[in-house]
């Protein structure tokens, strides 16, 4: 009987080759994802941390853009609390965070549940209700700014027809933070209720059809069930708006230019004021550096809060 073996191939050097591991396929799959995504990723540096380091360098100098900068440490940071005009900007700032952000998830709330009953037409009206903020921001400004017109606009027509007086609305000093915020609100509510009209199509309806059976009005139903459930949902709209309020500046650009008498001068308009009107670049980037850490402090604090409480947001 004659025996055969299967001969073992054997590289150059006698020894049998070494079988590719797992680490040679990971190596390949890494190499292949960032052959996609390197990229995308060299223009995000490029276009937004690159810029970002690149301007805290410029907070802590004196330039106007054209001569050679100035080193001058941390002085601009110790002006900014001897600014009085940054002081009216930080307040008018928060004045409208205050307004937009709990008025914003109040309307989304409401219009979403609104959105979220069997009518017809649903689908036209929460179009309808996105399209204000699919809409560009600066257009929603002009706009608004021929519709708010004390002299001819169409608000102060209604108010005339109704027997009221007239209004000054986006020239008077008083009143003109306040338009800003009802601008701001129509163009973003829809963002709100987008997000929470998804969140509502998500609620068990085991736990709506229990508390019906059990007695529950649809009032304690909603504050009982509804609400809890939209906690996290709450969470990021909160830090979402609070973000967007804060850094408001095409609205103030296509309506005041941050008037009358500065009353709707925000952060984000003076530090535009400062960078590319006074050329004030340093200081300019120093504000804006206090700016990102301040939203930076308050997102961190919603966070801690409510990871405390046992909610997750995202």
């Amino acid at each position: 009987m004659a025996l055969t073996f299967a001969a073992t191939p054997r590289t150059q050097h006698g020894a049998p080759p070494r079988p590719r591991g797992r680490r040679g396929r990971a190596l390949r799959r890494n190499l292949t994802g960032w052959g996609f995504a390197g990229p995308a990723t060299l223009l995000v540096i490029g276009l937004s941390i690159f810029p970002a380091v690149w301007a805290f360098f410029i907070s802590r100098t004196k330039w106007n853009g054209i001569a050679p900068a100035t080193g001058i440490g941390w002085r601009n940071y110790e002006r900014i609390v001897q600014d009085p005009d940054a002081g009216a900007a930080a307040q008018h700032t928060l004045t409208l965070t205050v307004l937009f952000v709990p008025g914003s998830i109040l309307l989304g709330i409401l219009i979403a549940v609104a959105l979220n009953q069997k009518i017809r037409l649903i689908g036209f009206y929460r179009t309808c209700i996105f399209v204000p903020y699919v809409a560009s921001a600066a257009a929603t400004g002009i706009l608004a700014s021929f519709v708010f017109n004390p002299q001819f606009g169409a608000a102060n027509e209604v108010l005339r027809r109704l027997g009221l007086p007239a209004q000054g609305f986006l020239e008077s000093s008083g009143q003109a933070l306040l338009v800003i915020c009802l601008i701001a609100l129509w163009g973003e509510v829809g963002f709100c209720a987008v997000v929470y009209l998804a969140a509502l199509q998500d609620i068990p309806k085991e736990l709506v059809e229990a508390a019906t059976v059990d007695g529950a009005s649809r009032f304690r139903v909603f504050l009982h069930i509804t609400l809890p459930e939209l906690r996290p949902v709450t969470v990021f709209t909160a830090i979402w708006q609070t973000i967007t309020a804060m850094q408001l500046f095409d609205l103030i650009y296509t309506t005041t230019r941050g008037g009358p008498m500065n009353s709707t001068q925000t952060v984000v308009y003076y530090i535009y004021e400062l960078a590319f009107q006074t050329q004030r670049l340093g200081y300019g980037a120093a504000l804006a550096y206090l700016l990102f850490a301040v939203t930076m402090l308050l997102t961190l604090l919603v966070f801690w809060y409510n990871r405390r409480n046992g909610t997750e947001a995202f």
